[in-house]
Order: C-alpha cells, then structure tokens, then sequence
C-alpha cells in the first residue's frame, strides 16, 4: 500500500495518539497525577549565576548592551525612507514652531531666562532620539515640572538673600541681564539672582536625573505603575490650578511677592485681590484678545482637526503678532507693560552644577524625577499600545534621566514627556523619533539667530499661552461624575490629590495621591463581597444566590464565596461574612461545646431549627442549636493569595467545623494557594488528605460532600 505524505503525518499522529499514556483513573473518575517540580537552585547558586553571566563579556553581549542603551542603532538602518520621512519631517517641523513659543512662556513657570528653555528643548530631543523606545513620544520641557521647578528656585533664591517677588524676565530688573553671549559668560562667573537660579534649577535636575538612571539600572521601571490614572489626573488638575494662578498676576500685571509653602495658591490669589487695583490696563487689554483669539482658536482646532492636515500654529503666530505690535506701539515704555527683554544667542560653556546647591535639592528632586518617570512611561505605554508596538520601562527610566543628567551641564532643566505635543505629533504623520532631529533643528535655529527678535515680546501674552494650554487638564473635572459612577474610591482618589495639591502643595499632593491609593486598595481588599452560592438549574454551575432568582442550593451545604485575598487585614471580616451567611458562629459553638454547654445536636441526626431555639453569640450573630448543614465548601478561584494570619484562620476554622461535626472542603484553589496550603501544613504530608479536602470544581466537591453523607447514614442505618 502506497500513503501519500499527508496519509503518512497522519498515521504517525495516530500512533502517537494511541501511545500516549491514558490518564490514570479511579473509582471511574479522572485523577490528577502531579508532576515532580524540578529541582530548584539555592540562593546562592542563583546569584552566583546572575552574576557569571552579567560579568561575561563578548562581542554579541556588548553589541546586545550598546543597542539596548541606543535602540536607535537598531531601528534606524530599517529606517523606511519613502515611507516615514515625509510625515517625520512635518511633525517634526510643527513640533519645532510650536516648541519655541512654549518654551520661552515655560521659562515664566521656571523662573529663568528664556534661553535656558530652549537649550532644554534642544538637548532633550537629541538625547531621547538617542535613547528612546517611544516612536511618538515627545520629550521636552513640560509645565508641571516647570512648576515644581520654579518654585524650588524661589524657594533657594529666598534663602540666598534674593528678593522673591523679583523675577527673572525683563530688562533692567537684576543685576545680571544678560545683553549677548559674551556678557552670558561674565554673568555665570559673577553670580547674580539669574545666574544662581540657574544653578539651583541644574543641580535639581541633575539629582532628578540620577535618581531616575538609578531607577532604570535597578530595573524598577514597574514603580510608576503604582501611580494610578486616577491619581495622575487629580495630580494634573491639581497642579494646572496651581499654574493658573501662578500666571495671573502676569495676566493682570501687578506686582505681588511670589508665595511659597503652605496654601500657596490661597495666599496668592489674597494678594491678588489686595492688588488689582493696581493692574496694568494695557497688560489687561491683551490678555483678553490673546485669551480669546487663543481659546477660539483652539475650539475651532478641536471641532474641525478631522479637516487639517496640520494644525494651525496659533501661538506662533499670536506671539508675532504681539511682539510686533509690542515693538511699534512701544507697549513697555509707553504703558510700562512688562517685556521678555534681550534673548541671548549661541551656547555657554558647560558648568558643574554646584554640589552643595545639589544636597540642598535632593529631597525635592525626589518628587521631580518620580513625577516626571511617570508621566514619561504611562505616555509612552499608552501610545505604543495604540500603534502596535512595545516599549521598555527601563530604558525609558535611562533616557528620561539622561534627558536629565546631560543637559544639566549645559544650563537645563527638567523634562519629561508632553502629552500635547505628542497627540500634535501624532496628528501630523509622525512615525519615528527623527522628527524630534528636525524639531531641534528648529530650535538650534532660533537659539543661533532668532532669539533676540523677542525682546519686546510682552510677559502677558506667554502667560496667556501657559493659561492656554492647561484646557485639557482643567477639564478633566467634567469626568469626575462618571468617574464616580464607577468607582467612588478612585473618584476620592482623584479628588483628595487635587485638593491636596490646591490647599498644600505639589508634594504634599502626590503624597497624599499615593497614600489615598494604597488606603482604597486596602479598602478593598479588606472587605471584599462575600456571598452564598446555589446551583444553576441542572448544570454544574454555581452563582450567588442572594443576585440570581431561580436557583437550587446543595442541600444540607452551605457554597461559600470570598471575592478577595484572605490575609491579615481580613481575616476577621471574612469569619463573620462566612458566620453571618451560614448563620452559624463556629468558634463560639465549638468553645461551647467543649466547655460542656449543649450548642445542639450531632450532624447524625439533623433536628427542625423551631424545636430547638437559639442562642446568641457575643458579637451579636445568632447560633441556631440545630445547623441544618453538614458541609462548608469554600470556592477559592477569587482567593489570589493567603499569608499567615489567612492560614492560621483556615486551620481555625477546620479545627471549629470538626468539633461541630462539619467538614470543611475547598474548591477551585489555584496552584500558588495549593502550594500556601501545602507549605502551611493544612493538608498534611498525606497525599490522600489533600484529594479529600481540594477539588477542582464547587460541583465536584458538593457531589463528594453528598455522596459522604449518603454514605454514612447508610452506615448508621445499617448499625
């Protein structure tokens, strides 16, 4: 007989079929046989391992190292040329004109110079072309970390001697105004108020950074996952209140020392009200027209982006318009409006961030680095999982801090990853991270050349800008009805880090964010939804009885379900969900029983409830003398874990069920359980302990539970 290829696939297939070992059976039903887990290596052993093969070194493992530092190296030589440069360049290119308005407005937040924002535009986009795993991501300056950047500066500044309500912008108003590059220079060695803001904004970033690298080498890019999008939201409304009113005396023109601490924000706006007599008309007059060409625009973007190719650069474009009119009307000597004032160009020599200034810092750069780490990995994961890729939490740890760390010696400070200007330059055909090249192109332009065409630029239009660009944040208000539909606990969350940040402080808020989270995770686990199950019609289902009509509880068992980890924090809740449901108290009953006091009758001979009355436990559940069950399953598929204290309840539990004469069966334990179990000497050495108290299903265990009693009633009948 000739077989054809397929005939002959087949025929082996079969024959291995019909060697392969029949599961082993008994009683004629199917028994688990459980593999022998391999051999684990000690401590020891293992670390000695890691260590041999992270200190190996070869030319395939220092290749594997460079590329996973620079991914750019792997992903550039596929770089698709006709396909992805086109949409690179124009992101690139709009990010870049969009970059330079935001950057000098950012400086506002900052308290620094102009120039020291686009040197940080500039460097940060090399360096994560560099590093980055993120297509689309954009890293840059960003308004939070501005924010919390300026006001450690006024803090330093305060302490150093300075005035406070002095600000960095502006000609004539400090004793280091900077005219050139030249003078730039001289500034940084005869240190004045600008000069040594700089410094302190550096040594925060550069401890910032570290702390972020440090994070990245010790893997712990899994942290910022516990910052949850609840937290991150509240955190963004919060913080955007807290900008909002840092520009409003920018928006009005008035003068009013800059508040630190504690009720910052309240402190200001008193001021404000104190003052606003004193506001500058021509400053009021263009703030409005900014404000509403600038919001108009937006909304119209926003209703009609499906139309644009590219979005309008309204900023730009406000800002020129401004600047001219600032110049021809001569707004600052006229009307005494505050101006930008001389933008140097060029470069400065790279300085040591000082380390004294560093160890004053390095409390506050804790806050910056783990803010501005997790801003940068939720965004990155969020578009990368939209577009079908992945990213590296730790190395984008290791290019957000060398984001960090290098520019630091070039006069920079803080970045992270924008989430506007990432959605922009998705919007525009990005496909690859050479567009952040072409948009520090733009800005290398402007740092060489464009620079000092802003000089009469007023400091109300770029506080108008900032005002601006907190739209999405602040709106994220309107969500919290909903978000509290669905979860109140998340809406507290939300809600408390706002609030914190509004009333406290920046820190203080995201320190209040993440204890208000680990409070309604515990919340939650500590008292999980607890239920009694009944069986679906004839099937082997089993749901809550108490949310479902119709259905048939095992008689004479009692299907307990505990959605929740059972551990220290619980325990006692789920003994009295479990005595409340069954409406028998184990514990008491069985200290009843042993102390001689009649708590009912044997399990053997089951007596009517009514004949027999009730006895009142001490924490108010009712003990029937007659239980009216004769077996406890415990469905543990949502039980995720068990610690001490849950294993010592178990035990407990059994040990009060077995003086009662009821048996305590658990159902659908996963193997991490079963192996707590095991190790917690629940089950006993005895293989066969186990088979009788696990089970694979709720039904299996409610039919074993049946068929022992039938079993014994036969025995005692037959006595």
């Amino acid at each position: 007989t000739v077989f054809t290829g397929e005939q002959i696939s087949q025929r082996a297939w079969c024959d291995r079929m019909d060697a392969s070992p029949e599961p082993p059976q008994k009683g004629g039903t199917l028994v688990l046989v459980r593999r022998q887990p391999p051999v684990s290596q000690g401590l020891l052993e293992t670390l000695k391992a890691r260590l041999k093969k992270s200190c190996t070194c070869s030319m395939p493992c220092a290749q594997a190292l460079v590329q996973g530092l620079f991914p750019v190296i792997r992903w550039l030589p596929q770089y698709r040329l006709k396909e992805y440069l086109a949409g690179d360049v124009m992101s690139g290119l709009v990010i870049g004109i969009i970059l330079v308005p935001q950057a000098i407005a950012y400086s506002l937040l900052a308290g620094l110079q102009p120039i020291y924002s686009l040197y940080t535009s500039f460097f940060a986009n090399l360096i994560y072309f560099l590093m980055g795993t993120s297509r689309h991501v954009n890293v840059g300056i960003f308004s939070l970390l501005c924010l919390m950047v300026g006001q450690v500066v006024d803090r330093e500044l305060q302490l150093a001697g300075f005035d406070p309500s002095q600000d960095s912008l502006g000609p004539g108003n400090n004793d280091s105004t900077l005219n050139n590059t030249a003078t730039l220079t001289v500034g940084l060695q005869d240190c004045g108020r600008d000069c040594h803001a700089i410094r302190i904004a550096t040594a925060l970033t550069l401890m910032a950074g570290l702390y972020q690298v440090l994070m990245g080498i010790l893997r712990l890019g899994f942290v910022s996952t516990y910052l949850s999008q609840p937290l991150l939201d509240g955190f963004a409304m919060g913080a955007s209140v807290t900008i909002l009113t840092s520009q409003a005396k920018h928006l009005l023109g008035v003068r009013i020392p800059r508040h630190q601490g504690l009720g910052m924000v309240i402190h200001t706006w008193l001021s404000l009200l104190q003052n606003v007599g004193q506001a500058n008309l021509c400053d009021v007059v263009t703030s409005a027209v900014c404000l509403a060409v600038l919001l108009t625009a937006k909304e119209l973007s926003d209703r009609y982006r499906h139309y644009l190719k590219v979005p309008v650069p309204t900023e730009l474009l406000v800002i020129v318009v401004a600047t001219i009119a600032s110049h021809f009307g001569q707004l600052h000597t006229r009307f005494g409006s505050s101006v930008a004032g001389n933008i140097p160009t060029g470069f400065v020599a790279p300085q040591i961030p000082d380390p004294k200034i560093m160890w004053s810092v390095a409390l506050d750069a804790m806050s910056l680095a783990l803010v501005g780490s997790a801003f940068s990995i939720s965004l990155a994961e969020m578009f990368a999982r939209s577009h079908g890729y992945s990213v590296s939490a730790n190395q984008e740890l290791l290019a957000v801090g060398c984001c960090n760390v290098l520019p630091a010696f070039f006069h920079c400070f803080a970045t992270s990853a924008a989430l506007s200007k990432t959605l922009v330059k998705i919007a525009t055909g990005c496909q690859t991270q050479l567009s952040s090249v072409v948009s520090a192109a733009v800005v290398l332009l402007v740092l060489l050349v464009l620079a000092p065409l802003f000089h009469d630029l007023q400091r109300c239009v770029l506080a108008c800008i900032i005002v601006v660009s907190l739209r999405g944040a602040l709106r994220k208000v309107k969500d919290l009805p909903q978000l509290w539909r669905l979860s109140p606990a998340d809406a507290l969350v939300w809600v408390a880090t706002a609030a914190t940040c509004v009333l406290v402080s920046i820190e203080a808020g995201l320190l209040a964010g993440v204890f208000f989270s680990l409070l309604s995770l515990a919340g939650r686990t500590q008292r999980p939804r607890a239920a009694l199950l009944a069986r679906i019609g004839d099937s082997t289902f089993y749901e809550d009885a108490a949310e479902f009509e119709g259905l048939l509880p095992p008689p004479e068992v009692r299907v307990f379900r505990f959605t929740g980890p059972l551990y220290y924090a619980n325990k006692d809740f789920f003994l009295r969900s479990l005595y409340s449901l069954t409406g028998l108290d184990a514990g008491y009953s069985a200290t009843r029983k042993d102390r001689g006091t009649e708590v009912g009758v044997s399990n053997r001979s089951l007596v009517d409830r009514k004949d027999l009355g009730s006895v009142s436990s001490g924490d108010g559940l009712v003990v029937p003398l007659a239980f009216g069950f004769h077996t406890v399953v415990i469905d543990c598929a949502p039980l995720l874990f068990l610690d001490v204290a849950g294993m010592a309840t178990l035990k407990d539990l059994r040990k009060n069920y077995r003086a009662l004469d009821i048996t305590l069966l658990l159902a659908c334990c996963s193997p991490s359980v079963r192996d707590t179990l095991r190790k917690g000497g629940f089950l006993g050495e005895d293989q066969g302990t186990e088979e009788e108290l696990l089970f694979p299903s709720v039904h299996s265990a409610v039919e074993t539970a049946c068929a022992r009693r039938e079993e014994l009633m036969a025995a005692d009948s037959a006595l």
